[in-house]
């Protein structure tokens, strides 16, 4: 055996990595051993193997997952830096999620909710009746951005089966979606043409959970929020302002809550009104 291999301990105390996190590492083939003793399984390491190492080992402090920590090393200068700054950027989108979620939570349990409420204006409109294509998913808050995006962008281009859109389309919450309750979620684009809606219906099957059905006509008690209101958990103190309206007024929910997407959602802005929150009253 060449002489300059490394044992696992000496290969540890030089990356900084424990003889446990190695022998992790070579599992996941991440850091592969140079030579492996078919007798002893003893692990030996290359010493030019120690910057990939160390390099491991900081990406861990950063709390980078595994998967994400292979695809780091793999690459090269430019596109290793360019996926250490992706990742980052999603860590600080989550911390920003998080500072907001727990400004939100101190606001409730400190009895400044009223405050939090009252930037919210609560209106009541009324409905009529529509005729909805309509696609349903058991989905995560994590996926559900990504998901309300591409089900109305299935249904807005299916709607020119259907005599066109004629109403802003909307997301029916049928449960709750958190990061531990999975809804469902109904997304809705009201069309013109019923007929031609469950003929479009029939030739889908049950490809995206699709259906057709006829909302009635209905009164909505409803904030309107702006693009950045939009996200997560700022929504919740929309829902909540609504609901405490309706509670004070002495209505009746009369159907699960939703989100009514009248704008244009690429071309607006951060501070720009796109939704309605809204339930159905009575």
């Amino acid at each position: 055996m060449d002489e300059e291999l490394l044992t696992i301990g000496a290969f540890a105390a030089r990356s900084r990595l424990s003889a446990k996190a190695l022998r992790l590492y070579d599992r996941l083939g991440l850091l592969t051993p140079a030579h492996v003793d078919e007798a002893s399984g003893y692990r030996y390491y290359e010493p030019g193997q120690v910057e990939r190492a160390r390099l491991v080992a900081l990406l861990r402090q950063l709390d980078m997952p595994l998967a994400r920590i292979a695809g780091v090393v793999e690459a090269e200068g430019a596109e290793a830096a360019d996926r250490i700054a992706a990742y980052w950027a999603d860590v600080e989108a989550r911390l920003a999620g998080q500072r907001t979620l727990a400004e939100y939570l101190r606001g409730r349990l400190s009895g400044r909710s009223s405050d939090m409420y009252g930037k919210f204006r609560v209106e009541t409109v009324d409905v009529p009746e529509q005729v909805v294509i309509t696609e349903i998913r058991h989905t995560l808050a994590d996926e559900l951005p990504a998901w309300i995006g591409a089900s109305l962008g299935r249904l807005e281009s299916a709607a020119r089966e259907c005599g066109g859109v004629v109403g802003a389309p909307f997301v029916v919450y049928h449960a709750e979606v958190s990061m531990e309750s999975d809804g469902p979620a109904e997304s809705c684009v009201p069309v013109a043409d019923e007929r031609a809606a469950r003929e479009w219906a029939a030739r889908q099957g049950r490809t995206w959970e699709t259906a057709v059905r006829v909302e009635p006509a209905q009164r909505l008690a409803f904030t309107r929020i702006t693009k950045a209101q939009v996200a997560h958990p700022q929504i919740l103190a929309a829902f909540e302002a609504v609901e405490e309206w309706i509670a004070a007024q002495g209505l009746t929910v009369t159907g699960p809550c939703r989100e009514v997407y009248f704008a244009d959602w690429e071309a607006s802005g951060a501070e720009d009104p796109v939704c309605d929150v809204a339930f159905p009253v009575k």
